[in-house]
């Protein structure tokens, strides 16, 4: 169950918040790339989470992270697996800091440093975090999304509390809120011509910054370089136009932005984990 449709959320100015009930299909990874930052927690059941160079064998009381743009994907273990998931824009929860550690900086580390539930208490923390916002989400009371704004806010704090301090290294400074302001025009311009090749040079002229200074910013904010932020729109595209068109994968290739259907078809499997037509092929049966 879903709060926010998953495809409106961004011009609503709500995040994609919902509660999610999966069937256990083991043979089957399921893979996501979206535009927001996510949060989740595993209420009920098992799953393995697969992100790039790690996969996450998760249970009760385990969370994941992810930044935008970030492929991902999940392959269900157990039956009537339960879970709440929060995507959102960085202004849903603003500029806060834990001590000298932006909240964002959780999201922004390579995966296998990102913070996760380390222990027995911790896990019954999570927990109580978790049914908390799966009541605010289902029940939708007064004021439930600044509920649910605050409950995320407090898992962050829980996560980062139980950091190690050498995940924090280089992250002293933190990811500020006007940071995110400062790229979001060239976020934007990406998003809306996706199959375009944006150079960097555009890109920095779209936020009045320098071709260095910009490409420095974006890195340090988004946890990647701009270029590679554009492949990801680009490749999160053609899956789309994979289950959307009936068109041939060499056609789908040059519609997003690729040099050739071999192209695609040599980076796809590396974010997706599998070819583009096993993609369609699984999303059609899906």
């Amino acid at each position: 169950m879903l709060a926010t449709p998953a495809e409106s959320w961004l011009t609503s100015g709500q995040p994609c918040i919902g509660v999610v009930v999966h069937l256990p299909y083991p043979d089957v990874l399921e893979t996501d790339m979206h535009q927001g930052f996510e949060l989740g927690i595993m209420l009920d059941g098992e799953e393995d989470r697969h992100f790039e160079g790690l996969v996450m064998r998760l249970g009760p009381g385990d969370v994941w992270l992810s930044p935008a743009w970030e492929p991902h994907g999940r392959r269900s273990t157990a039956a009537n697996t339960r879970e709440v998931v929060v995507q959102f824009l960085p202004d849903f929860i603003g500029d806060e800091m834990f001590d000298d550690v932006s909240c964002l900086s959780l999201f922004a580390v390579p995966p296998a440093q990102r913070p996760r539930t380390a222990n027995a208490e911790m896990r019954w923390q999570v927990l109580a975090v978790g049914q908390e916002l799966a009541r605010e989400i289902e029940q939708q009371p007064s004021a439930w999304l600044t509920g649910v704004r605050l409950a995320v806010l407090r898992l962050l704090l829980i996560l980062c509390r139980g950091w190690n301090p050498e995940d924090r290294t280089g992250l002293q400074r933190g990811i500020r809120m006007n940071r995110f302001s400062r790229v979001m025009p060239a976020v934007r311009l990406v998003q809306s011509e996706p199959a375009r090749r944006i150079t960097l040079a555009e890109a920095a002229l779209a936020c009045g910054l320098s071709a260095s200074h910009f490409g420095a910013l974006f890195r340090h904010t988004m946890g990647l370089s701009f270029g590679r932020f554009c492949l990801r729109v680009r490749l999160a595209h053609a899956a789309h136009l994979l289950l959307a068109l009936d068109l041939p994968v060499e056609t789908i290739a040059q519609q997003a932005g690729f040099v050739d259907g071999n192209h695609l078809h040599h980076i796809f499997p590396k974010y997706y984990g599998c070819t583009p037509a096993r993609y369609r092929e699984r999303g059609s049966t899906s």
